[in-house]
């Protein structure tokens, strides 16, 4: 218990620092990077939940699909504060931030699977579903209903706190704004989004294609620290920082350390 509340209390006191720089424009010029990175995250994962939770409602008798719907989306948002407390600070340790970037890696394939051959169940298919009173076939209950959004809330809040975490690199404040939109996005206007996904999929190309680089910067990254901690070699490159290196590239300032931070190795 000490250890949690020493841990909270460095949490916070790392978020109060830099909410005090928040206002200037130096940190706006550092994160603005990995800030609109992560709102095209929130925007390509945002969908899903309301893709998961309307067929869940929609098996269960009318007059508890409201209920469902809400317990749904409280469901998610707890899980993901759940999953934030623990996230950034986890990504710290030598090896699991490797491990969370493959995971990633997986999410992407799902993704990209998702994208080429399209959804099994349209969210317009799924809302006509939920306003019809007609009989359900092999109707749901309220508790079979939950245990199935549960399951998949607990991956999708998982990938959302991993890719953002991965993208906010060391920022706390980042990772709260990034997580705070992502709850906001999802419990007000998910239906909304995964519509706006289907009409405009390149959307969800860009999404993909920056939560790949998310998932293989947090790959370089963490095996650079092992290579870095066991060898002493490659202690301060991230992928975005390695790549423009190879190629001989001064990254401009504003640039350094995205997503992770600190300079450039020279």
């Amino acid at each position: 218990m000490d250890f949690m509340g020493a841990d909270a209390g460095s949490l916070w006191q790392s978020l109060s620092s830099e909410i005090g720089h928040m206002l200037t424009a130096a940190w706006w010029s550092e994160h603005s990077v990995a800030l609109f990175n992560i709102l095209l995250i929130d925007l390509t994962l945002a969908g899903d939940n309301a893709i998961v939770v309307g067929m869940a409602a929609s098996r269960v008798n009318p007059s508890l699909r409201a209920k469902v719907i809400f317990w749904g989306i409280a469901g998610a948002v707890v899980l993901r504060i759940l999953f934030s407390g623990v996230a950034q600070q986890m990504l710290q340790i030598i090896g699991l931030t490797l491990a969370g970037g493959l995971l990633l890696l997986f999410v992407c394939w799902k993704m990209y699977r998702q994208i080429i051959e399209g959804e099994e169940h349209s969210i317009d298919e799924i809302e006509g579903k939920l306003a019809s009173n007609a009989p359900v076939e092999n109707e749901a209950g309220f508790w079979s209903a939950m245990w199935t959004i549960i399951l998949a809330d607990l991956s999708m809040s998982l990938d959302n706190v991993l890719a953002v975490a991965g993208a906010a690199g060391e920022s706390t404040l980042v990772l709260v704004i990034g997580l705070a939109l992502a709850i906001i996005l999802m419990a007000v206007a998910s239906t909304y989004i995964a519509k706006l996904l289907h009409r405009y999929p390149w959307i969800a190309w860009v999404g993909l294609i920056i939560i790949l680089f998310v998932a293989l910067d947090m790959i370089y990254r963490d095996s650079h620290h092992i290579a870095c901690a066991a060898w002493q070699i490659g202690c301060s490159e991230n992928l975005l920082q390695a790549i423009a290196g190879r190629l001989g590239i001064d990254l401009p300032v504003w640039m350094d350390g995205i997503p992770g931070h600190g300079p450039a190795p020279h």
